[in-house]
Order: structure tokens, then sequence, then C-alpha cells
């Protein structure tokens, strides 16, 4: 492999659903072109969730310069907003070195609004996000998404009882505005895309493979200290279930079971608690899928391919 002839180095970006192999083909390239990691990922970004994130260790990031890693602690709460201010400065300083900038994870979110642009949404008043926390502490979510339900119902129909996140983030617009999250959403006022990027997208021809990963994922997580992670977060007077952090897959699970009073000591139990974990993970990669599916300039590669490194690779250097 040998980097192009291009004084201007490009965007790349490499995507796709979690366990599908995005770390290890980026640091396959990282072998052979000078580029530098920008993370993709709202569960990176926090300080001391390393083993539930399957965060690149501290070797894998000695090989390559990582950015938006271990950026914020897990009480603080990270936007799509956020994430295209901080990229498109990276991207900048990342090309100022003559490397080419290689985005890679999974919140698609994020790589939507990179690419498409994000709306723009005013600011909530900290006194309403603090308000809606003890709401949603206090009286959960399916109360609080009937109370959507009758102030923003578009909304409202888009999003499951359960989602906590967006529940909230939709209250505290109509609280912060009295208009509807979707008022906004139908706007034509939206940032311009910040860049131009390739983006190629690793996504398995056979779902069984990407479920044997994820359930393996798991396994090595639970041996690698993950509950005691989990414990470790619990102990914080600070930390709560409501939190975007704690909502993350597999320590939702955990954290849930600890409060449940379940023995995690007993292998039969963390074999239950990690098995709903895997469920959510494997839930979390058909969203994934979906949103891929909605961003038709992607260039495909099957990730159960032996060669799906080399494809990348060829995928890159021929954009679409």
């Amino acid at each position: 492999m040998s980097a192009p002839d291009n004084p201007t180095p490009p965007t790349w970006i490499l995507a796709g659903p979690t366990a599908c192999g995005k770390t290890a083909a980026a640091l396959a390239l990282a072998a052979q072109v000078d580029i530098e990691i920008i993370s993709v990922d709202s569960a990176l970004v926090y300080k001391g969730m390393d083993i539930g994130t399957a965060k690149p260790s501290a070797a894998e990031m000695a090989q390559v310069p990582h950015h938006l890693i271990d950026i914020i602690d897990p009480t603080e709460r990270y936007s799509a907003a956020r994430f295209v201010q901080d990229t498109q400065r990276l991207i900048g300083e990342i090309r100022s070195r003559g490397r080419t900038p290689l985005l890679v994870g999974g919140t698609m979110l994020y790589i939507k609004a990179l690419l498409d642009g994000i709306d723009d949404m005013p600011a909530v008043p900290a006194e309403v996000r603090a308000q809606l926390d003890a709401r949603m502490r206090e009286q959960g979510s399916v109360v609080l998404h009937l109370e959507l339900s009758q102030v923003d119902p578009v909304t409202a129909a888009r999003l499951a009882p359960g989602d906590t996140q967006r529940i909230q983030r939709a209250l505290e617009i109509w609280y912060s505005t009295g208009l509807p999250l979707s008022h906004f959403h139908s706007q034509a006022s939206r940032t311009g895309p910040a860049h131009h990027a390739t983006l190629v997208s690793l996504e398995p021809s056979d779902r069984t493979w990407l479920h044997a990963r994820i359930a393996q994922r798991f396994d090595l997580m639970v041996k690698a200290g993950f509950i005691e992670e989990v414990m470790a977060l619990r102990r914080r007077s600070d930390l709560h279930v409501d939190l975007p952090s704690i909502r993350c897959v597999g320590y939702r699970q955990v954290w849930e079971a600890l409060d449940a009073g379940l023995d995690l000591s007993q292998p039969k139990v963390v074999r239950e608690v990690m098995d709903k974990g895997i469920v959510a993970t494997r839930q979390l990669a058909k969203r994934q899928h979906t949103w891929l599916r909605s961003m038709p300039q992607r260039q495909v590669v099957d990730c159960c391919e032996a060669n799906a490194v080399e494809r990348v690779w060829v995928a890159f250097q021929s954009p679409a």
C-alpha cells in the first residue's frame, strides 16, 4: 500500500455496526498510511469506561494518534453538534500535519451530522435540564413519553417509551422554547456539510457471524473485569442510570441488575445479565445498519470476507 499523491489529504470515514472489525481494519490501514484516527463513538468519549465500550488498548492507541477518546466525565453529555465542532477542528489540524483524517466508529447520528449538517437547535438552560433530570429519575420515561405525546406528538410517535435520552431532549426543547422538537427538524436552517468525505462501511453479509462476534466480545469483557468496572462507577454518588453514559449498552444491563439486588458473583446470574446485554447489542447493530442504509454514498465492504481490510483500502483509493 502507498498513500495517494494528493497535496490535500482526503477525509476518510470507516463506519459499520458494532463488533464488525472497524478498529482492526483502521489499525491495519495505519500501518501503511500516515493517518490519525478520530473516534466516532458516543461511548468512547467517557473517561473510566474502558472495558464495556471496547475502547482501544493503550498499545493500540500507541500505534497511531487517536482523538475524541477519554475527553469527558461520565456525568457530562456529548452531542452531535459538539462532535461536528470538534471534528471540524481536528480534521483541519490533522491535514495541516500532512496526514489523512480517518474517522472510525458506529455512532451514525454523528456521521450524518458531519456529512449533511445538523439542525440549528436552541440552547437549553441548565435549570431546565436539571428539572427534567430529576423528573426522569422520579417518574420514569413512560410517564414523560406520555407528556411528550401531548405537546409534540410527531416526535413522540417516532420514539420508544423507553428511549430516556431522546424523550428528555425533546421535552427540554419544549420547556425551553414552547415549540416542539419537530418544529426545528422541519426548518431549513441547518449547518452546511462540513467536509466532503469518502465513506466506507463494513457490513456483514451473514448476521450470525456478527452475532457470534458480539457474544464473544461480551464473554471477553466479563473476563477482563467489566462487572467490576460497572461496580466502581456505581460507587460514585454523582452517577445514575438515566445518564447517557450509564445507558450505554452493557452498562445499563449490569447497573440495573445491581439495582435489583442480583448477586453478580453467581455465574448463572452473570450469564443472564450478559445475555440481556447481547440482545441489546444486536438491536443496536440493527439500528446502525438501518442508519447506514440511509447513506447511499457509502461503499460497502463485506466484513465477513477474509480480505475485508484490502477491500477497504481499495474503496478509499477509488472514492465513489
